[in-house]
């Protein structure tokens, strides 16, 4: 990886003290050194108050190369990748807590470092070697995400992936996101990507060459049991059946990613445009679930479409039994033109005050 001089260099080194409490040291080479008041807090982070400690690790994290800390590390004999991450301020919503967007965007940084770190990075977006020879590309065709809690502004988070096999032509990468301080396990995640031509922007099979560079990392193990992964089928809206529809959304370029397409982690702001904001307000969205349909471009306009359906707590036809939620949604985001589908999705919401409790 490739990394611009800016005129000085920082390091940042996160360790877990004896007594419990997370202590971040931040060093700049060309900067005046930092006094921190015993006692106080950085963006929601105790301390360390030994300053003889303070000092030692300042020398360590001095002599730790760079990358160590942006790359992360692979373990349990390099079939997981392990990446730790604080939560920015712009990465927070009006109830300082991290959004949907922040924690699908971390989810995909992790992955694209897992595949550089491992040596099998080529030219393209996450592409091994051998599929950027062949011009291919991975997609996403669905993720399932489940949030038991929102991390707040500074805190730090700890993020594990691993890829294994999904049927003969599929790859299924899981993540686990873990509070770092206390390593409760926070979110969850699964998806399942297949290759596409980057020209054609045809779907391929796994070429043979492919598969034996990944082979080696399949690791048999899921982030989510299967009886409360959300793996059934997401209905399709229609001006009939959508309670509430949101045209005139339109990609910035911006939007777009090094695919030439629509990044997938912004579709979610499209989605919730249509959902009713007292639900916003008032509701965590603690399970989401998107299947991705065709490519969006920059220049479509697009419109979301959103129905409520029953609560989900205790249904026994629903494959989403076994999770609690308040409030169910079905998405459908669609070009506004032509009506094609993009992304169908499906969300579960719970009370705030009832999560505050449990919490």
């Amino acid at each position: 990886m490739a990394m611009a001089k800016v005129g000085f260099c920082c390091s940042l080194n996160l360790t877990r003290p004896k007594h419990g409490r997370l202590l971040v040291i931040a060093s700049a080479s060309n900067a005046k050194s930092l006094d921190i008041m015993n006692g106080k807090k950085v963006n929601g982070i105790h301390l360390n108050e030994e300053t003889r400690h303070q000092r030692l690790l300042n020398q360590r994290v001095a002599d730790a190369p760079l990358h160590a800390c942006l790359l992360g590390k692979f373990v349990e004999d390099r079939f997981l990748y392990r990446q730790t991450f604080i939560v920015r301020s712009y990465e927070i919503g009006p109830d300082k807590t991290a959004t949907m967007e922040t924690l699908l965007n971390l989810l995909q940084e992790t992955a694209l470092n897992h595949v550089t770190s491992s040596g099998l990075a080529g030219n393209g977006f996450g592409a091994t070697r051998e599929m950027s020879v062949r011009k291919l590309i991975w997609v996403v065709t669905r993720i399932n995400i489940q949030v038991q809690r929102y991390s707040c502004w500074g805190d730090v988070v700890e993020i594990d992936t691993w890829v294994d096999a999904a049927g003969k032509n599929a790859m299924r990468r899981d993540w686990i996101i873990r509070d770092y301080r206390t390593q409760e396990i926070i979110t969850r995640a699964t998806s399942t990507w297949v290759i596409m031509n980057r020209e054609t922007r045809r779907l391929s099979k796994i070429p043979e060459q492919v598969r034996q560079e990944v082979l080696p990392f399949y690791l048999g193990r899921v982030a989510i049991a299967k009886e409360q992964n959300d793996v059934g089928k997401i209905d399709k809206l229609t001006d009939e059946t959508a309670e509430r529809i949101r045209s005139g959304l339109a990609p910035r370029w911006n939007d777009m990613d090094a695919n030439q397409h629509v990044n997938n982690v912004k579709y979610i702001g499209w989605i919730l445009e249509s959902v009713p904001i007292h639900v916003l307000k008032d509701y965590n969205l603690t399970s989401m679930t998107l299947e991705y349909r065709r490519e969006c471009r920059q220049s479509n306009l697009l419109e979301s479409l959103t129905s409520s359906t029953a609560s989900v707590t205790g249904d026994p036809n629903n494959n989403s039994n076994n999770r609690i939620a308040d409030l169910e949604y079905t998405h459908l985001l669609r070009m506004q033109a032509d009506k094609a589908e993009i992304v169908r999705a499906r969300s579960e919401w719970q009370s705030k005050q009832i999560t505050q409790v449990i919490t």
